[in-house]
């Protein structure tokens, strides 16, 4: 089958781009010495889970617990749901330490860990559990040297539904950044802070044996990870126009696309409409405001050239509207009614959530594979 056959608006895998991809994150955990850990929470695809860990069911980050159970099916043990744990979520993690998944969850609250405590010990489970430490103030999680965390550690460490395993976070903040040198400094910040972090559990005389730090920005520019033990990243998997403006890729790198069909002309606005809309792109403008800014998306033609002068100004629910950047007239005869084009997205994890699989080619328009995905929480 051609892509020219697909029915759109659907999702198109460069599976050449995609290898290249995850080679080069598995290139850059083995040069900082440490354990690539892939956050599929931008896939959510066995077989691309597969492949970033050379084929085998290797560990992995979620970020819903659909995404654990979903591919605890496919074989996988070694995971960590990486989002903060509330006690009406136990259930489904007693369901999956059940199936002899080695899941680990994540906390920043005394209270939730108490509850966690009192839950494996109802059920004679022990839970396996990792203080989410913030960085950079971007999101969950509490500061190296906050006190709750070495009073969570010790709450975890003498009950006995509980094994506190180490500590994780994520550095939000290097999306943020923008220039090289910010995203050194981003990295080497999230690299000592989690570490720091670590350091003072120890400190306390309690076992922290886990430190995951990670994200595609800051795995990309980290230069060192002394006292680290694991990387995590996503998003690097397809890229994205988004981290192609930041420097973590180039566009000629970004994997995933939305292939859309030309359905109108607007000779009177100077634009075609296509039918990927926001439904179908996702209304993330990370790009806004920089000086790479693409609109909804960056615009190719159907063998994936982009096309520079042209862009997705809006999108409405079902509706993409493409202008010419310049203001010059729209060459409308080169876009007849019909027309394939395919649309890089500024942010894959968002786009690709609309979907439940993804159409694979090889540098051609040929579909070679079709992988499925999950969603849902």
């Amino acid at each position: 089958m051609n892509i020219n056959d697909l029915y759109t608006p659907c999702l198109i895998v460069d599976k050449k781009k995609l290898l290249n991809n995850l080679r080069q994150m598995s290139d850059r955990a083995e040069k900082l010495g440490v354990m690539l850990r892939p956050h599929v929470k931008t896939n959510k695809s066995v077989p691309i889970a597969l492949l970033s860990n050379g084929g085998a069911v290797g560990p992995i980050t979620v970020s819903t617990l659909r995404e654990a159970e979903y591919f605890a099916d496919a074989g996988f043990k070694d995971i960590i749901y990486a989002v903060s744990m509330v006690p009406s979520k136990l259930d489904r993690v007693k369901d999956l330490l059940d199936r002899e998944v080695d899941l680990k969850i994540i906390i920043d609250n005394v209270d939730v860990a108490k509850a966690i405590i009192e839950y494996g010990e109802k059920f004679h489970r022990i839970i396996k559990v990792m203080i989410e430490i913030d960085v950079d103030m971007h999101r969950a999680g509490l500061s190296p040297n906050a006190p709750e965390v070495i009073e969570i550690a010790k709450i975890l460490d003498a009950g006995k539904g509980a094994e506190l395993v180490g500590v994780l976070t994520h550095a939000g903040e290097s999306y943020d950044c923008e220039t090289e040198a910010d995203l050194i400094k981003a990295a080497e910040n999230e690299h000592t802070s989690i570490v720091r972090a670590a350091e003072n559990i120890r400190g306390a005389g309690i076992k922290c044996d886990v430190v995951s730090c990670g994200s595609t920005p800051t795995a990309t520019y980290a230069a060192d990870l002394t006292g680290v033990t694991e990387l995590r990243a996503g998003v690097y998997v397809f890229q994205d126009a988004f981290q192609a403006g930041r420097g973590s890729c180039s566009n000629n790198d970004i994997a995933l696309s939305v292939l859309c069909t030309v359905i109108s002309h607007k000779t009177n606005q100077n634009r075609i409409i296509t039918d990927a809309g926001g439904m179908a792109l996702s209304k993330d403008q990370s790009t806004r405001g920089t000086d790479f800014d693409c609109g909804y998306g960056i615009v190719c033609d159907l063998d994936g050239n982009i096309l520079d002068n042209l862009i997705v100004t809006g999108a409405n629910q079902e509706h993409g509207l493409i202008t010419t950047k310049d203001g010059s007239d729209f060459d409308f005869d080169a876009f007849p009614i019909g027309t394939h084009l395919r649309i890089l997205p500024n942010h894959s994890c968002m786009t690709a959530a609309a979907y439940n699989h993804y159409n694979v080619v090889d540098g051609e328009q040929e579909i070679i594979e079709t992988w499925q995905r999950c969603n849902g929480w």
